[in-house]
């Protein structure tokens, strides 16, 4: 019930996790508001949600890359809806290389979608937010913004940055009723690894470690408008992470060349 007639937005909601996201949004009564840069399948998530849970959920094309549109977005989503009770940055993507190979395009791709993109989405957020006082930011970032691996220096750089962002706004929001959370996955079976591993071997080299995307979803609509600080997931990659911090050297000479190999 806590999510009846609530606004969710979610960014990056026309497949994986947020597609996953916003049917469970549904399910539990909230209004999914649906963001993402394909209008087709925008359209197919938004007309499941209607025919399945009977429930309008408008959606808008946006590439969060394009911050000078974000606002224009945002007013056009609190115009339709009234105002926005939680945001769920979950845009993201990676492309895994080597430093010597990396594609400077993609580099600057990465960090313009996975953290500026997320930072433009909140910023325009919270003035409703603080005006109700009232809300729930939740940014998606990764075990790889805990624990670095080769092959994913630019991609662990950008969740290392959002982590940082999501802790500082943790702070600054300290003393209003809006809550912030961080998501830590691991590897989920998501349309992710098409563009991150295009060659399959990691893919292939953690398959029985990755996480279903349904069951992400699920922890993190059950977070919402908790005061729940992270999820980590799996618990056993979190204690890895954990143990990264705790003895760097060691992790880098095992985990580096067998867990994380890409």
């Amino acid at each position: 019930m806590k999510l009846q007639w609530k606004n969710i937005v979610i960014t990056g909601a026309s497949s994986g996790i947020g597609e996953e996201i916003a049917y469970l949004v549904a399910k539990k009564g909230g209004t999914p508001i649906l963001i993402a840069r394909s209008e087709d399948r925008l359209k197919r998530v938004s007309s499941t949600i209607k025919e399945k849970y009977h429930i309008d959920s408008p959606y808008y094309v946006l590439d969060v890359q394009q911050l000078e549109k974000i606002d224009e977005t945002i007013q056009h989503i609190t115009n339709k809806v009234g105002t926005i009770h939680v945001l769920i940055n979950n845009a993201g993507f990676g492309v895994f290389d080597a430093v010597e190979n990396i594609n400077l395009h993609d580099m600057k791709s990465m960090f313009e979608v996975n953290v500026c993109g997320l930072i433009g989405m909140t910023k325009s957020v919270i003035p409703f937010m603080l005006q109700q006082n009232e809300g729930h930011i939740i940014n998606v970032a990764s075990q790889a913004g805990k624990i670095a691996s080769p092959k994913s220096s630019v991609y662990s750089a950008t969740k290392h940055a959002v982590l940082g962002f999501t802790n500082s706004l943790r702070m600054e929001l300290n003393m209003t009723n809006i809550h912030v959370t961080s998501v830590n996955p691991g590897p989920i079976r998501t349309r992710f690894f098409d563009t991150a591993d295009k060659s399959g071997n990691y893919v292939k080299n953690v398959q029985r470690y990755m996480l279903d995307s349904e069951y992400v979803a699920g922890k993190i609509v059950d977070a919402i408008y908790t005061q729940k600080r992270e999820i980590n997931l799996p618990k056993w990659m979190n204690a890895g992470s954990v143990l990264f911090q705790l003895f760097p050297s060691f992790m880098e000479k095992t985990a580096g060349k067998v867990v994380f190999k890409k």
